[in-house]
Formats: structure tokens, sequence, C-alpha cells
């Protein structure tokens, strides 16, 4: 194995430790990324935008202070690929929407300023849907990225094109977010671990108006501690958003191998309403029941959660059309095709439905919350489906013969942003025809810890990183 093709497969942590010893050098790293974008990204439309040049300047500087013996961060010289919804200063930052063809912010997201005072260097944007309101990735001014297991399949979203740059070796790690399973979603698509930290946990300022009580910001990676170590990069309050949390008061990474063997883990193959494909249902409840088998304890629960899919929609349409009502006609001539399918709802939609939907959110955190009274962890599939084809639009109208809603099958994933609980998506299996499977494990309020821990456990029994796709 060549030096090149060992240092995209590295790890973040991996990568760190090569650097400070002095074994790799940044610009040898960054010039590795860059290479294999080149060759990768053309076929998967992950990047829409690199810093290619900022990038090797920070990398020359990242070197000296090597060279100098300078103090260096936990992310000293380690690429990182960030989502085209967050803001870098200085960088295009699209929204994957004409509205913001050319844009560049003034400021850096909080995290964005965490992550470059770690040391991180960052390699691009990565694609999204517009404005992210979809679970797939596609958009009017990028086109759609592909899923790195069969490229006439989505990523899935809207941290699509994050998801695929990290299972590719494009980087080794990214941050996406999450209003209703854009971090989960594509993860478990495309077959990498992916974890959405509690409301409030990772600051979200600067941001464009929207999803304000559904966002998490997360990292998206190849294994558990590192997702570990870009928590505590990027975790703890800023005043500039007034959600975010006091500080986790602990080390992520430190603490990841503290056992979970004592906890008590509830597996639900539908919470009560989700339609599933049947070979998802197999691997989930399969690989569920491979960790019980490995000395953990996994009861297998019948729930009954409110489905809350026309809430989710009601909320996001509600939401999107306050925050760009005024340049709603505008718009309209220039967004990307199939929402002009769902905009005509904020005709109808009143201010009672959306107080309505935040009564329910109450309804279903009261079932949550008993699952959580006698369970510290919840597992169920990530997806009702594995990635479906392109031409599908935004999912399938069937799942296991039955019709469904344009979003049922992210039926397991947004009802946790409605609660605002942490919860991850592990890899946990293949279909016949070589798609990842995801296991979502959901933890209780404010509990990132746990459910990297947890998720650093099922990684043990079941791991995924030596799976590459066929690219």
């Amino acid at each position: 194995m060549s030096k090149k093709k060992e240092i995209i497969w590295m790890s973040a942590i991996e990568l760190a430790k090569s650097i400070k010893k002095g074994e790799l050098s940044p610009v040898e790293v960054v010039d590795a990324f860059y290479n294999r974008i080149k060759k990768i990204n053309p076929e998967i439309n992950a990047f829409v935008t690199l810093t290619e040049e900022s990038a090797r300047k920070e990398a020359e500087a990242a070197e000296k202070a090597v060279k100098s013996r300078k103090k260096l961060g936990p992310l000293h010289g380690v690429p990182v690929a960030i989502k085209d919804n967050i803001p870098v200063k200085g960088v295009r930052t699209t929204y994957g929407s004409k509205l913001y063809e050319n844009y560049v912010p003034q400021e850096d997201m909080v995290l964005v300023e965490r992550l470059k005072n770690a040391g991180a260097i960052i390699l691009g944007k990565t694609n999204l849907p517009e404005f992210g309101l979809i679970p797939i990735t596609d958009n009017p001014l990028f086109g759609a990225s592909k899923n790195p297991w069969d490229r006439t399949k989505t990523t899935g979203g809207s941290s699509g094109g994050s998801a695929a740059a990290v299972a590719t070796g494009m980087c080794p790690i990214a941050v996406g977010n999450d209003g209703g399973g854009s971090i989960r979603v594509p993860c478990s698509l495309c077959g990498v671990f992916g974890l959405k930290p509690s409301l409030g946990r990772i600051p979200r300022w600067p941001a464009l108006p929207g999803w304000e009580t559904m966002a998490s910001e997360g990292p998206i990676t190849r294994n558990v501690a590192d997702a570990a170590l870009m928590m505590d990069v990027m975790a703890g309050p800023d005043n500039r958003d007034y959600l975010s949390l006091p500080p986790p008061g602990v080390s992520y990474l430190e603490n990841l191998e503290k056992g979970v063997k004592k906890k008590k883990f509830a597996y639900s193959p539908d919470l009560g309403y989700a339609v599933v494909d049947p070979e998802v249902l197999e691997i989930t409840r399969k690989a569920a029941f491979d960790f019980a088998d490995a000395g953990y304890g996994v009861e297998e629960v019948k729930l009954d959660f409110p489905n809350m899919e026309g809430d989710l929609v009601n909320q996001v349409v509600a939401e999107t059309v306050a925050a760009y009502g005024d340049r709603l006609e505008e718009w309209k001539n220039v967004c990307y095709k199939p929402y002009l399918d769902f905009l005509w709802l904020a005709d109808a939609l009143k201010a009672v439905d959306y107080v309505k939907t935040q009564y329910r959110r109450k309804e279903l955190w009261e079932k949550v919350r008993r699952v959580f009274e006698k369970y510290d962890f919840l597992l169920t599939p990530a997806t009702a489906v594995p990635a479906f084809n392109l031409e599908l639009g935004m999912g399938p109208s069937q799942i296991a013969g039955k019709p469904v809603g344009a979003v049922s099958w992210i039926a397991f994933t947004y009802p946790f942003n409605f609660t605002g609980q942490p919860a991850a998506s592990v890899p946990c299996g293949f279909t016949k025809d070589k798609l990842p499977v995801g296991l979502q494990i959901v933890g209780n309020r404010f509990d990132e810890l746990g459910v990297l821990q947890a998720s650093r456990a099922f990684e043990k029994v079941l791991p995924w990183q030596d799976k590459k796709p066929p690219i």
C-alpha cells in the first residue's frame, strides 16, 4: 500500500499523532487529500467549493509550527470538510441556493472558529439540498451527490456531501447538521458514523433563520473516536447562540472506552408506526442482538410513538416561508423544482397549525420519556430503506409493498429532533446489493457521552472501518 493511500484512510487521531511526531508533514497530508478529491469528486460530487490555496498556506504554517515545537492543537494539520450551509469566513457559502450563489460570509460559525483554533485545515465545502430542507442531496447549483457504494443511488441528505466525502477517503472527518435526520440519514446510506448532538450542544451562530428548535451541528467520521475528539473541540456554550448548553464538563474522547455493559438497551423495529424494508429490518434486528450476544442488555420493545410526519412537513414549510417570505416569488423562479410541490402549503398553514405541532412535541416526549425511565438507550433502524435510485427524487412511494408519504423513509430520525435528544447512526451491515445499513442509537437528554460510549462498544462488536466503497 502506498503512503498516499495510507494517508487518505488514516483516522484524524492517527493523522494528528503522526504530524506531531514529525512522521507526516501537514503539506503531505493536504496534498494527499486534494489528489484524492481531484480523482474521485468528479464522479461523486461531494465537494462543491475547494479552498486549496488557503489550505496549502495553512498546511505550510502548520508544518513550521511542528518544527518550532510550538504547542499544537488536538487537530493540528488534520483536514476537515464543512457542509455548505455552515459559514466559513471568506469562503463562498451557497446553501445550495441560487439566492446565495455568490454569498461570502464575513464570520466563521462558532464550530469553525473552534476547529481552526484546534489546528484543523479546511479543505472545502460539501454539497447539500437547497437550504438543507430535504433528506436527499441535490440542488439547482451543483446537482446531485452520488452514493459511493452505487453511483446510481442517493447519498441521502441533507449532509450527503459530507458523508460521501468521508466514505470515499476525500477527507478524514467532516461537519454536517441535522434538523430531521440530516447527519444520520446520509451516514446510514453511505456507511459512516454520524452523531446528532443534543439541541444546543454545539452553538449554531451565525446561521440563517429556520430549524430554530430542531437542528444540531455534528461530526461525520469513519470511527467513533474521531467523532469524540471533534465533540471535545466543538461542544460548549457561546452567548451568541442563546440556545447553547452549558459546558459538557467531561472529555468525550478520554471517557470513550468506559463500559456500558450495565446499561439497558431497548430495540424498536418501527416505533409503532414506521413501515420498514424487510431486509433493513432483518439487518438491524440481527445487529441489535449480536450486540446482546456480546453481553449487552438488549430487549425488543413495542412502542406507540405518535407519527409526526405531517408535523415535520408543516414545521419545515412554516419556518422556511417565515425566513424567506420576502423573497418567496423570486425564490420560486430559481428554486429546486420539487420544492414547488410543497411551497403551496404555506398559503394553507395557519399559526394554530404551527402551535399544534409544538403541543404534539410534548405528546411525543411523554412517550419517549417513559422509554428512558426504563432503558438507557433506544436502538432502531436509522432509515427505513437502503439507498434508492436517484430517479426516485425525495424517496420511494412504497415500502414493503405499502404506499407511504414523501418522508416516511426517515421515520426513525426526526422524532429525536423534536425531542432534542442525542442520536447516532452506526454502520451495522449490508444488503444483498452491497448497500450499507445503519443502526440508530438514541440517548437520554444531554447524554452525548453515553451515545458515543455505546457506539464505541457497538463498533468493537461489529467493526466497520475496514469496509470501503468500490471506487
